[in-house]
């Protein structure tokens, strides 16, 4: 790249590449929001502590306005089962204006978190009673318009969602709205594909195995839309998915789904709890991304994945926040570390080798991960890339004394001040000492739309 396009210089104390630390780093940022390599002029100190963005691997907006009102017990043992008939009953009140207003707000909190770009699974296309908008994109573009409002990149993932189980059964009265046949799928993925800039990115989401049929399958890879982009799906989230899936395709979810596709590094299988060892190996050995959410795994009392298992066949994994129970990289991946201690009662499980970093094994791999599945250059910070980065704020307690061979411990296991001082997204700042250039409207905007919204 020419250097001259450069129109902004910036200099870090630290600043993190994919080997580790890098002291008095300097980079440029492009006019269209890429990173180039620095050119020697006078350049604006960042801070001491510069990080590449984390990208959200798994998003469903909607769910942000109804967390924490799933926490009380019913009149039968509660499991995700019973939460989705709570979450099937708040998305029948959300149309294009809630959705862009609860989305927007949402992903103003996830760049405040240190999340600079989001991959939207996104089911919820019709109208309550399963008749399409006027314009079939209606709910998509919504999203669109969300993410340019708050500044985050953006994939978007158009959900196929045909069957209500894996028996074939049709979608409930609740689920109608989220329900395309293949052909008016396609059509809906070729409309949003004209929307791709660099901004957005349009890949493909498959619901669960649950919800789509083997022929579905089939004639969605055999498509020409599905030769580009990432492709995500749910899979081996619930012990009960997999007991129905060994009884209707005489195999679990994860295997059979190796039999039938060619799962490589474009896939992001979401959550992936139950998994045998022989799935571990076989998901690690792929390429594909294991789309965790442990925070949202933990509310729903999904389980804990095989996390050392998986790193040391060399898995790609990253992280999501899917119901936004909680929004924070750092809660993220605190919680996928302190799973696995509770399950094994040992310390330390992130780092595979002795002397390595809990903290800077797992920011990596998410980082790496994310990236993947979000297909978008994001996730480094080298020339190139998008210009998606966090400043830490080092004049918090919380890192004093601490230095690099510290620090990244130190932001994951620290505390729960927040540090995220500022937030850089395609080369333009959304954050700046802790607050997004337009939060309070949006804010406002989100307070009156959520009052307004009746629960069924």
């Amino acid at each position: 790249m020419n250097d001259s396009t450069a129109v902004a210089h910036f200099k870090a104390g630290q600043l993190w590449r994919a080997h580790g630390w890098q002291a008095d780093a300097a980079l440029g940022v492009s006019a269209d929001g890429r990173l180039l390599a620095p050119t020697g002029a006078a350049a604006e100190a960042l801070g001491r502590w510069v990080l590449p963005g984390m990208p959200n691997l798994h998003s469903h907006a909607f769910q942000r306005a109804m967390a924490g009102l799933a926490e009380r017990r019913g009149k039968a043992e509660d499991s995700f089962w019973s939460w989705r008939e709570t979450m099937y009953a708040f998305a029948a009140t959300i149309g294009p204006d809630e959705l862009q207003a609860i989305a927007a707000q949402l992903y103003v909190e996830m760049l405040k978190a240190g999340y600079t770009s989001v991959c939207e699974f996104h089911y919820l296309h019709h109208q309550p009673d399963g008749t399409p908008y006027a314009r079939p994109e209606a709910m998509s573009l919504a999203l669109i318009e969300a993410a340019r409002e708050a500044g985050i990149g953006l994939t978007l993932l158009p959900v196929l969602y045909l069957s209500g189980g894996f028996d074939g059964r049709a979608l409930s009265a609740r689920q109608r709205r989220f329900g395309h046949a293949v052909d008016a799928w396609l059509r809906l993925l070729e409309t949003l594909r004209r929307q791709q800039n660099d901004e957005v990115c349009v890949g493909i989401a498959l619901h669960s195995l649950r919800a789509v049929p083997e022929s579905a399958l089939r004639e969605v890879l055999a498509s020409e839309l599905a030769a580009s982009g990432p492709i995500h799906l749910h899979i081996a989230e619930q012990v009960g998915e997999v007991q129905d899936c060994l009884a209707t395709r005489g195999a679990r979810p994860v295997e059979w789904l190796f039999e039938h596709a060619a799962v490589d590094a474009r896939w992001c299988l979401v959550h992936a709890t139950h998994l045998t060892a022989a799935e571990t190996a076989q998901l690690a050995r792929s390429g594909a991304v294991a789309g965790l959410c442990p925070t949202t795994e933990a509310n729903l009392g999904d389980g804990l994945f095989p996390l050392a298992d998986y790193l040391d066949a060399g898995g790609t994994l990253g992280i999501g926040s899917d119901s936004h129970i909680s929004i924070s990289p750092v809660e993220e991946l605190r919680w996928l570390e302190y799973g696995q201690r509770l399950a094994t009662r040992h310390r330390n499980i992130g780092a595979r080798q002795p002397g390595d970093s809990v903290g800077e094994t797992l920011w990596r791999a998410a980082l790496r991960g994310g990236a993947q599945a979000a297909g978008r250059p994001v996730g480094e910070l080298r020339d190139g890339a998008r210009a998606d980065l966090i400043v830490l704020d080092d004049a918090s307690p919380l890192l004093a004394a601490r230095d690099a061979r510290s620090l990244l411990d130190s932001f994951l296991f620290a505390g729960n001040t927040p540090l995220v001082r500022d937030v850089m997204v395609g080369g333009r700042w959304q954050v700046r000492d802790f607050r997004h250039r337009d939060e309070e409207r949006i804010a406002q905007r989100y307070r009156r739309v959520v009052d307004s919204l009746e629960v069924a």
